[in-house]
């Protein structure tokens, strides 16, 4: 038997992984991934720039690069956030192995074995797991319609927190986005604390409904504060394959994450780098997002429409203005697991609510639908088969 270090004996294999081998099976219809759809892939422009950087930059791109980022690359990334007014002079960047480095290098970087790290509760389970890996004492605040409860945020068991990360844009699980409002208590009381927050921001270019809500860093730069690390990535906009994040922080963070980043993987791929670059260099990258959008938005009103016609009348299932996701919760006999083995058996693969909770033996009915990957004509018969479970459960 292994003897594991204290840092990862206790971490488990996602629920979501776990659940690969069902979905493999070709009658399955799966609201289980959290990927995007490979509709979106732009996968004729990549290949004809991959063709040319092999040929013409193949000295850079097959080659070791700075920890920092490919500077082409790290410059377009600069003049994009710089636009969307979430960069300003004086921050510092780095390009990342996908958002989720990001959260790992954040998490190593601050905290210490027992150091409290404060989550939404639900939240996203490589986040979580982050958390747990470098000794974090994890605890979750419950979320509200429009955000994480302030009131328990602002009460005396948080005061010693170390980071607080939050998904405040159609938040993973639950789709929910934060109001401005909010976003600005949480930034006054996480300001008392000298906690750092980490927004983890995947989602946000992917909205369809609404309107656009500032992020936590632009309402933080407002008042100067300098607590915010913002992470971004490019999985979700162009694709996931790609292995593109980013971090925006203040050079201090931006320099500890880099040295540790040197330890991890020395930098991130050079190949995705140039493909990048060289695609935001000839392309339209917010039309091609845009294309995302409608189609995300297109498959969310069609499980939204087969949700109101089969779910039960007891189910509670959140609205997002945007992103992968949605969250089903409700008054029902059985708890996530039990849900989820029904309706495996009925043809259909869900992520049990449990997964993404800060102690994982939390009982709940809740679990996450996505409806991003899976077909348009596999959605309607997807959500038909779980709603004659759920009216079964209810």
């Amino acid at each position: 038997m292994v003897n594991f270090s204290n840092k990862v004996k206790d971490l488990n294999g996602s629920a979501i992984r776990d659940l690969l081998s069902v979905i493999e099976n070709d009658n399955m219809i799966s609201f289980a991934g959290g990927t995007p759809s490979p509709e979106t892939f732009p996968k004729a422009e990549f290949a004809e720039i991959a063709t040319e950087i092999l040929l013409e930059k193949g000295n850079i791109a097959l080659q070791y690069g700075a920890t920092e980022g490919y500077a082409p690359f790290m410059e377009q990334v600069r003049a994009r956030l710089k636009k969307q007014g979430i960069y300003k002079d004086g921050d510092g960047l780095l390009i990342t192995c996908g958002g989720q480095q990001g959260i790992s290098l954040a998490a190593k970087i601050l905290l210490n074995e027992g150091d409290l790290a404060v989550c939404e509760n639900p939240s996203y389970v490589g986040g979580l797991n982050a958390f747990r890996q470098n000794g974090a004492r994890l605890e979750g605040i419950d979320l509200l319609e429009d955000g994480i409860n302030i009131d328990r945020l602002k009460s005396a068991e948080f005061a010693g927190m170390k980071l607080l990360y939050t998904i405040p844009t159609f938040q993973n699980p639950a789709g929910i986005t934060m109001s401005e409002r909010k976003r600005e208590q949480l930034l006054e009381a996480v300001r008392a604390t000298d906690a750092y927050i980490i927004e983890d921001n995947p989602y946000g270019e992917l909205r369809f409904a609404g309107e656009e809500v500032p992020t936590i860093k632009q309402i933080a730069d407002r008042g100067k504060n300098n607590n915010v690390i913002y992470i971004g990535t490019f999985s979700k906009i162009l694709s996931p394959g790609l292995r593109l994040g980013y971090v925006v922080a203040t050079p201090e963070i931006i320099d500890k994450m880099t040295v540790c980043k040197q330890a991890d993987d020395v930098h991130t791929g050079m190949f995705s780098q140039v493909l990048a670059s060289e695609y935001m260099s000839r392309y339209d990258i917010d039309a091609q997002i845009a294309k995302t959008r409608a189609l995300y938005k297109e498959k969310y009103d069609i499980m939204q429409g087969a949700i109101a016609k089969f779910f039960p009348d007891s189910v509670q299932v959140t609205k997002p203005q945007g992103g992968l996701f949605l969250w089903v919760d409700g008054d029902l006999k059985a708890d996530c697991n039990e849900i989820s083995r029904a309706a495996i058996a009925e043809g259909v693969a869900i992520v049990p609510g449990n997964a993404f909770m800060a102690d994982i033996n939390a009982k709940t009915s809740a679990f996450r639908l996505n409806y991003s990957a899976p077909l348009k004509e596999q959605i309607q018969v997807g959500i038909e088969r779980l709603g004659r479970v759920l009216c079964k459960l209810s």
